[in-house]
């Protein structure tokens, strides 16, 4: 969707800042909220794509101007009432007022190391064989999703070269709103400045874009 998370190419947010040697939490409470969305992840109810989808339809204004865990934080609490995990009042007070509804799994301490350990594959193995080649000149398809995709807006109608092919992966687009992994074939592509940011591009400069296979069309 195009919400306050795609910022690319976009100006007038300050320069970025990197923090040195940034620690991976700032204070407990970022710990706490990550293993939370850890375990709700795993529940069953809903999946990785579907906690992405849900961080990036929170509203511009306090998408910006929330920090990195408090949006995982709002975006949780969003899932956990649209899923009758637990209401509003519930979550407001920290108290329960009624039986817990059942999930499929509840993820257990000894379980996280060696599940997280494991990884997360998402590769699906298609018996189609993939459209593009490495090479091939592709078109960006100019596309205004309401939900969930990993198309960058900056390079929507903008035209590229086919770096890598990747092979076959769940599509994020289509598993964010439960409605299957659909998977589809991944590529690379590879956009000039100049085609994406015009006279204004550095030099030699380039973006590199992970691209699933309908968010591409070829040249006429």
């Amino acid at each position: 969707m195009n919400g306050g998370q795609d910022l690319g190419g976009m100006q007038g947010f300050g320069p970025v800042a990197p923090e040195p040697n940034e620690p991976r939490f700032h204070a407990a409470w970022e710990k706490r909220v990550f293993g939370l969305a850890m375990a709700m992840g795993l529940s069953g109810r809903w999946n990785l794509d579907a906690s992405r989808a849900a961080r990036e339809a929170l509203p511009p204004g306090e998408y910006l101007t929330s920090s990195y865990y408090a949006i995982w934080l709002k975006a949780l609490e969003r899932q956990v009432t649209a899923h009758g995990l637990a209401t509003r009042e519930e979550i407001a007070s920290g108290t329960v007022s009624a039986p817990a509804a059942p999930v499929t799994r509840v993820l257990k301490g000894a379980e996280v190391e060696p599940l997280f350990d494991r990884g997360f594959p998402s590769d699906r193995p298609l018996d189609v064989p993939a459209r593009f080649a490495v090479g091939e000149r592709v078109r960006a398809r100019i596309i205004n999703p309401p939900g969930h995709t990993r198309l960058p807006r900056y390079v929507r109608g903008r035209t590229g070269t086919v770096e890598s092919v990747h092979g076959s992966f769940v599509f994020p687009d289509s598993n964010a709103c439960l409605a299957g992994e659909a998977p589809q074939w991944l590529y690379t592509v590879r956009f000039s400045g100049a085609e994406l940011w015009g006279e204004a591009a550095e030099p030699g400069h380039a973006v590199s874009v992970n691209a699933f296979e309908s968010y591409l069309e070829p040249l006429a």
